[in-house]
């Protein structure tokens, strides 16, 4: 980006929590100096005593190039590109560190908090790095994103850990170019709308999967430079898919050239253990007491929005930013000025940073991992919410995998949990999440948490997978599940795309890749997610049998799908229905065909509702249930205008 010298505006509004655009002001940029190329390094440590920048240019001598400390506490210089370029590493640009010499009179070697590029791990120096520059090929898609709703949209998000997706013949992960081409295709291939990658910012620990990052404005160096990852969004842009990054603005981890204790003492953090130390995660908290963590996390934000035509973002962990004693014990968290547990300068920071994003990106999702009961989350900020337009559905998620674990035989006596969600299924504008979270650490993987024989494990989860389609709520499913991956997800290996080569697995992958095409083709699957218009009960009672039925309605009254579970291996038959309109109905999808490894308990040909009413509505359906399985039924016309339909 062109460098241009902070005003005193800009500078005052980095302090003030306002400044949006402060990786424009701090970090490395290129500049002309009287017709001379130079780079202009500004960091912000202002309690340092010393401050000077290090790197192979100068052999990493703390004496030969010292910044000078501003007004403001930041520090700047000033250095020819050649000088920079001076003994440069033959792999690319020069990396460089500020040393710090904090009031301890220790010096500290600091990466750039707003470094664009890094080493390669171990290494853990900051790269120069010129983000402008780069041919975007997403016209057409930033100019249709203008105008684009997704509240009304069929939202279908594939999870993805980029280092574990698929490796290559030698077990290296694939670089960000070559998942352009192979991810992004197979994505298009199995109809998601959206691309939803776990943290691409710089992170030193390999197991802490980008959660614990020290380059918050880095794009991580495993798979290739910052512009390789432009291309990689350029690519899902071209071929209509959205890009999702997950984001963690509540902490950060603790490693010695990172954000922790920056300048000798806390900067970044709080200085006070009991909000500064997250002791559950080994990180630190962001200290959102503090104005410039506003500046620096929002600048952060927009930065990806900006530079990198970023679609959205997850915010992850924000329970632990709203509450003081999140993950805490008594005596390990202090309470906030009126005595609550509220973590009153976060929840500014969040309206702030939600307000901020949607006045210059409207069509941004952004999403809140939001595992509480904090009211509101998804409501605009001007009525007091916090103003996401997006939560994940912990609930929805903890209640069906408790439910699908069960034996069949059991859960009649837990039936409430595959109909509670509804009872707050409109609370706020919901995304249902069958994420990476549950299939790590012991839980198992979705195929493998499903009770019964190997037919009852597959049919069970094609089950959970066709009722999470109709549920009300846009959706996320992890890689691996749309495959039945068999055991836990493991960050350092590929998944294990060979059990293609087995029946089961192949006809699952086949079903989640159909499933996906018609809930993008029905439009009553999602065009009224947030609101009861969308949804009706046809029954919800049958815990006997544990059956449960409902409609989901698109604007067009006509247009509905009637959705009928069965959660147990039993068929039954003449199963009766009640139904809004009289006339010929057709089943249009089925869990249990034989395509997808089913039974085949079908509903073939003309299905005929009509008289006496049923279950509150005024017709009456007859069907064949199949066993452990989810069939969608849809209106086709009036049974007096067969003929005409039918000629």
């Amino acid at each position: 980006m062109k460098y241009h010298p902070p005003t005193a505006e800009d500078r005052a509004s980095f302090h003030q929590g306002a400044n949006r655009h402060a990786y424009e002001m701090l970090g490395a940029h290129p500049c002309l100096e009287n017709d001379t190329k130079k780079w202009h390094f500004c960091l912000w440590a202002p309690n340092a005593k010393q401050v000077a920048l290090v790197g192979g240019f100068n052999g990493w001598e703390r004496s030969r190039n010292p910044m000078q400390k501003q007004y403001d506490g930041t520090w700047e210089l000033r250095l020819t590109e050649d000088e920079l370029w001076k003994d440069a590493p033959a792999d690319g640009a020069p990396v460089y560190k500020y040393a710090v010499l904090g009031q301890d009179d220790l010096w500290r070697m600091k990466a750039d908090p707003f470094g664009f590029a890094s080493e390669l791990r171990p290494d853990t120096a900051s790269r120069l790095c010129d983000l402008d520059g780069y041919a975007w090929g997403d016209g057409a898609w930033m100019a249709g994103r203008a105008a684009y709703n997704p509240y009304v949209s069929a939202v279908n998000i594939y999870e993805v850990h980029l280092g574990s997706w698929r490796h290559k013949v030698h077990g290296q992960s694939l670089t960000y170019r070559e998942l352009a081409d192979e991810l992004v295709d197979y994505v298009v291939d199995m109809g998601y709308s959206h691309i939803e990658l776990m943290p691409v910012v710089e992170h030193p620990f390999g197991g802490s999967w980008g959660y614990q990052a020290t380059g918050y404005f880095a794009a991580t160096s495993r798979y290739g430079t910052p512009r390789d990852f432009m291309y990689f969004v350029d690519k899902c842009h071209q071929k209509g898919i959205g890009v999702i990054l997950d984001w963690v603005p509540g902490h950060f981890c603790k490693d010695s050239h990172g954000l922790y204790r920056f300048n000798g003492e806390p900067l970044f953090e709080s200085g006070w253990p009991e909000r500064g130390e997250n002791w559950q995660w080994g990180t630190a908290n962001f200290d959102f007491g503090r104005s410039e963590i506003h500046s620096f996390l929002i600048s952060n934000a927009m930065f990806w929005l900006d530079m990198y035509h970023i679609d959205g973002l997850r915010v992850d962990a924000v329970a632990n930013i709203l509450y003081l004693n999140y993950a805490k014990e008594d005596g390990q968290w202090i309470p906030n000025r009126y005595g609550g547990n509220g973590n009153i300068e976060a929840i500014e920071f969040i309206k702030k940073l939600n307000y901020t994003v949607f006045r210059y990106h409207p069509a941004t999702m952004m999403i809140a991992e939001e595992s509480t009961e904090w009211p509101m989350v998804t409501w605009p900020t001007n009525v007091g919410g916090l103003g996401f337009n997006f939560k994940w559905n912990m609930g929805w998620m903890n209640d069906m995998l408790r439910y699908m674990s069960l034996d069949s035989i059991h859960r009649k006596w837990w039936h409430n949990l595959i109909t509670f969600s509804f009872m707050y299924a409109f609370s706020e504008n919901f995304i249902l999440p069958l994420s990476h979270d549950e299939v790590v650490h012991g839980k198992r993987s979705l195929l493998d948490k499903m009770p019964g024989d190997y037919w009852q494990k597959f049919a069970n989860l094609r089950a959970l997978f066709g009722y999470m389609m109709a549920h009300p709520g846009k959706k996320t499913l992890f890689m691996g599940g749309e495959f039945g991956h068999f055991i836990e997800w493991n960050y350092e290996e590929s998944l294990d795309w060979h059990l293609l080569e087995y029946e089961m697995h192949d006809k699952l992958h086949r079903y989640v890749r159909e499933l996906n095409q018609l809930y993008r083709s029905q439009t009553s699957l999602w065009q009224i997610d947030y609101d009861w218009r969308g949804f009706e009960w046809i029954d919800p009672h049958d815990y006997s049998q544990s059956v449960i039925s409902f409609i989901r309605k698109a604007d067009n009254t006509e247009d509905f799908v009637v959705v009928v579970c069965n959660f147990t291996p039993e068929v039954r038959y003449d199963y009766k229905i009640g139904v809004p309109r009289a006339g010929v109905y057709q089943e249009i999808f089925n869990s249990d065909q034989e395509s997808y490894g089913g039974s085949g308990q079908t509903n073939a040909g003309k299905l005929q509702a009509g008289s006496p009413g049923w279950h509150n509505q005024p017709y009456t359906l007859s069907l064949k249930l199949p066993p452990l399985a989810v069939i969608y039924l849809k209106w086709q016309y009036p049974q007096k205008d067969a003929a005409k339909y039918e000629a």
